[in-house]
């Protein structure tokens, strides 16, 4: 049996850091500061060039249409940004759903 199961559909949406996004928080590790998440992306949103100072991320596209650096990503897309490092803009062309995984404290400059 697994030591920890979150159901989705039972945890709440919940205002992102960012117009237009919704945070999801599957687990966070209380000691690391550490979350796994669904983001949600209204379409047509923007999120500015950006950095995660205490955290690397990851990011797996699970729908939607995802614009990078004039390039459009999909379903099935995974996303690695270094703690530090910047990152962005990013657009969401349709609504898009990303499970993302912080290995530290979700914070944003």
């Amino acid at each position: 049996m697994f030591q920890y199961i979150a159901q989705a559909d039972e945890k709440p949406w919940q205002p992102g850091p960012y117009d237009g996004v919704q945070l999801k928080i599957l687990h966070k590790n209380e000691s690391t500061g550490a979350v796994t998440v669904l983001r949600k992306f209204a379409a047509d949103s923007i999120i500015p060039a950006h950095t995660h100072p205490l955290a690397n991320e990851w990011a797996y596209v699970l729908s939607g249409e995802w614009e990078e650096s004039e390039k459009v990503y999909t379903q099935g897309t995974l996303f690695h940004a270094h703690k530090g490092e910047r990152h962005g803009p990013h657009k969401a062309k349709t609504e898009v759903i990303s499970l993302t995984h912080f290995d530290g404290p979700l914070t944003v400059e």
